[in-house]
């Protein structure tokens, strides 16, 4: 008897032992199948996140806007009216020769054809004229993806000038701040500023504005100001707040209006002010060397980085894009061309490595 009731223990051990593996195996089972669901879920967003921003992507960066016809038919009247006009014009001036003067009458009826046979042909694209609505956030979605380097084209901007005193250095400063402060990657724009007078006074006014730049920059993309040019925005007649929802930018646009800009602006007008009066021996540059561009007609070519050398951001700390300031060679025994020679030495500079 105790031998069967060992065989029938050992035979309930064994069972109970069967059970406990087979429960532990569809546990594991169960379990794996699980960790499978999961990571084929996980996929299967993954795709579909993907397949929407290839979608997003796939999207048009622009379409045509249809022009009111409230705006477009009047003009067209217009062009109507003269149409009927122009063949009883000409019918007068060719029947009304002038025999005293034949030649220079003929010569004239001919430009007036010219001229008229010009205008015909402008009339086209007027007549149907085209207005296009472009979708930045595709444009985003496209080319800037995120953890990814950006992939839209570099961007350099030429602003020329061929003399400060009478092309006013606050206006081309504000030329400067608005593509400073365009809404574009950073590391990608680049501003060549052609000096064709080698001016002193050009030279220093940009000085200025790089600083100004490291506050104004910031400034413009934490809310999203629009026109980015100072003196543009700062004139203009309309509710500045307007779709602005920061608690501060009604102190910061204070103080920038205010103290920044104004200051900005008298520091600009004192180097005007003190370039009206150049000295004998030329102009001086802080290290005590003469200026290079003292002679206009006659000195080296000179190049100046700004901003987007190392260390140069704005007061948040950001990289800012690259300011660079260029005036090229002239020399007497060659001919410099004028503003078309500037902007070939621009040219070849941007495209130096």
């Amino acid at each position: 008897m105790a031998m069967g009731r060992s065989y029938i223990d050992n035979k309930d051990f064994e069972e109970e032992k069967e059970f406990y593996r087979n429960t532990v195996n569809l546990n594991e089972k169960q379990g794996k199948r699980g960790l499978l669901e999961t990571k084929d879920k996980r996929k299967d967003d993954q795709i579909k996140d993907d397949d929407y921003l290839l979608g997003e992507a796939r999207q048009p960066l622009w379409r045509k806007v249809a022009v009111p016809s409230s705006l477009i038919n009047p003009y067209r009247i217009f062009i109507i009216l003269r149409l009927i006009i122009l063949p009883f014009f000409f019918q007068f001036r060719i029947t009304t020769p002038v025999h005293d003067a034949f030649a220079l009458w003929l010569i004239s009826v001919v430009c007036e054809f010219w001229l008229a046979l010009s205008w015909f042909v402008d009339q086209f694209p007027k007549w149907f004229p085209i207005t296009r609505e472009t979708y930045l956030d595709c444009l985003s979605i496209r080319f800037e993806r995120e953890g990814e380097p950006s992939l839209l084209a570099p961007l350099d901007v030429f602003v020329t000038t061929a003399d400060p005193l009478k092309e006013p250095p606050i206006i081309t400063a504000n030329t400067v701040l608005s593509v400073l402060s365009v809404d574009y990657p950073v590391e990608k724009v680049t501003c060549y500023v052609s000096d064709d007078s080698a001016s002193m006074l050009l030279f220093d006014t940009l000085a200025e504005t790089s600083e100004f730049a490291r506050i104004w920059v910031p400034f413009c993309k934490k809310y999203n100001i629009e026109p980015r040019a100072p003196e543009f925005y700062f004139s203009q007649k309309i509710d500045y707040l307007k779709d602005k929802m920061h608690p501060t930018f009604v102190k910061d646009r204070r103080a920038m209006k205010v103290r920044e800009y104004e200051e900005f602006k008298v520091k600009i007008n004192a180097l005007v002010a003190k370039a009206q009066k150049k000295p004998e021996e030329g102009w001086v540059i802080q290290d005590g060397n003469p200026w290079p561009g003292n002679d206009s007609h006659d000195h080296p070519g000179m190049i100046k980085v700004y901003l987007g050398s190392s260390g140069a951001r704005d007061k948040d700390g950001k990289e800012l894009p690259r300011l660079v300031y260029v005036s090229r060679e002239i020399r007497p025994c060659y001919q410099h061309n004028k503003k078309a020679g500037a902007m070939n030495a621009l040219v070849d500079h941007h495209e130096m490595p």
